[in-house]
């Protein structure tokens, strides 16, 4: 376990590093930041670094396994109602436990925090019952995404414009370190229940479908909740001048974060206790290892949150701000497109979809790939966003566009290409995309007298809009090269046809 341990702690290493050395170098040079803020900064990043760690060993042993008993025993069942049923509170409960969801709304001046949460909650919960009914009764991903996107559209015409960037992001915000690799590994185990040809595809698309529902509850909240004050309270950068003062900073903080895993665990255990009594798939020896893997995750996740909400969320505001009034706001753009293309490798939950996708396809899909995949996306995404803060451009000339052009490419790669690029969508968006990059938005929103409402948030929603582009590209460029194989096995080799040339010319002489 220490080795893996040390695997670990070196990977989350190398994914926040990037991030760290760009923030610092824009410190000394760009926006100078008061040593306070950024001495927060950098022990949210050693945070950051050992609850990565020990968040991904704990997911490894405990959620992944957990998952994927409980979706493959589902469908022994035989009875959709119950699968249904099963499915919803399942969705409901890890939905309420996602932080990024808190964070958000936390951030968001007009709906009440548990109004907002329990709204998503029911989306998340509802649209996992059609993504594990999707599984089992073999429809077509690609249809379904069609037919909500289109439906999304349109119910956003009649929704108000401050609710509309709210809603795209809280279908982001859903699929973060708790949510995904319990969905993803149920996924699997529903998948490998069947056993047919197109198990395998089918086995991801389940947080693609996932992340629809709360946008589509959320818009319908915007069109019957009137009554939210559209003020809202912005980040404050705390004033440290002792190192006691940073210290105090997190131990204060460090209980509500706590409390908040205890909150979003504790259900999702005491469920899985229910199906283990009901089920006894598991052997001693087996619980006895998730369980670990439950304090495993409990300490990671604790300590990320903390570092990041406590750390990074004021050094984001801080910098968009201080760039927004430097006299080169122009700078924000080809910041964004940096600041995004190393941020997303600091996701926990890309992680675990980058291992779950090598792994389902024996390594045709390698992680690497994967990951350069997405950081160029997401460092679009983020520039886009950018672009947006500067200009006030509507969040609408970019979504619709790019979902347009992801639904068409859905009948040009294979299938297994537009799951993985629907999940990685909500999987991109994340912790870090919560409590750094909408805070460096709405800093630099704020600084040029923009609406944060409008032109701020919609960050988290370009975040989970742009992979759906890039990994269907990868997918066009993986079946160009499966197709150029077997041509190039067919075809002779010059050298070869030269030689046998030879040898005829030889005979004949």
């Amino acid at each position: 376990m220490n080795k893996i341990l040390k695997e670990k702690l070196n990977e989350a290493l190398t994914s926040v590093l990037p991030i760290t050395l760009i923030v610092i170098l824009l410190s000394v040079t760009i926006t100078p930041m008061p040593i306070g803020t950024i001495a927060l900064f950098l022990v949210g990043a050693v945070m950051l670094i050992v609850g990565m760690a020990f968040f991904q060993l704990g997911t490894d042993v405990s959620m992944t396994p957990m998952g994927e008993g409980i979706g493959a025993e589902l469908p022994k069942t035989k009875n959709l109602l119950l699968i249904s049923l099963i499915t919803l509170v399942i969705g409901i409960l890890i939905t309420i436990a996602e932080p990024d969801l808190q964070v958000l709304a936390e951030q968001v001046p007009s709906i009440p925090n548990m109004m907002l949460i329990l709204t998503v909650a029911v989306g998340v919960g509802l649209f996992f019952v059609v993504a594990v009914l999707r599984t089992v009764l073999k429809i077509r991903l690609s249809a379904l995404l069609i037919v909500f996107y289109i439906c999304v559209f349109i119910l956003s015409i009649f929704v108000p414009d401050n609710f509309v960037s709210v809603a795209f992001d809280s279908g982001g915000v859903t699929t973060g370190p708790i949510t995904v690799p319990f969905i993803m590994a149920l996924g699997v185990g529903l998948a490998s229940i069947r056993g047919d040809r197109d198990a395998q595809d089918d086995s991801f698309g389940m947080v693609a479908l996932c992340s629809i529902g709360p946008i589509l509850a959320v818009l319908l909240l915007g069109i019957f909740y009137q009554d939210g004050d559209p003020n809202y309270t912005a980040v404050s950068v705390p004033d440290i001048d002792t190192t006691r003062e940073l210290a105090a900073m997190f131990v204060h903080d460090l209980p509500e974060y706590i409390r908040e895993v205890v909150t979003a665990l504790v259900p999702i255990i005491l469920f899985c206790v229910v199906f283990q009594l009901i089920s006894r798939r598991f052997h001693r020896l087996q619980l006895q290892k998730i369980g670990v893997g439950f304090i495993y995750t409990f300490i990671g996740l604790a300590i990320f949150l903390t570092g990041v909400n406590v750390g990074f969320m004021p050094a984001g505001h801080y910098l968009g701000q201080q760039l927004a009034t430097s006299g080169h706001s122009w700078i924000l753009v080809p910041l964004g497109l940096l600041i995004g293309f190393f941020l997303v490798i600091a996701e926990p939950a890309v992680h675990v979809l980058n291992r779950q996708v090598e792994t389902i396809t024996n390594g045709g899909i390698s992680q690497r790939a994967m990951m350069l995949s997405l950081s160029i996306g997401v460092a679009c995404s983020v520039g886009l966003a950018m672009l947006r803060v500067l200009t006030g451009l509507s969040i609408y000339w970019l979504l619709v566009p790019g979902y347009l052009i992801a639904l068409v490419l859905t009948f040009f790669v294979p299938k297994i290409f537009t799951g993985i690029a629907f999940d990685s969508g909500g999987v991109a968006s994340g912790p870090m995309t919560t409590t750094f990059l909408l805070p460096f938005a709405m800093g630099a929103c704020e600084a040029l007298g923009g609406n944060v409402l409008t032109d701020a948030f919609g960050v988290v929603a370009m975040v989970a809009m742009t992979p759906l582009l890039t990994i269907q590209v990868l997918g066009l460029i993986y079946k160009h090269k499966e197709k150029a194989a077997p041509a190039a096995l067919a075809q002779p080799d010059e050298d070869e046809d030269e030689i046998i040339v030879l040898e005829e010319d030889e005979g004949n002489d």
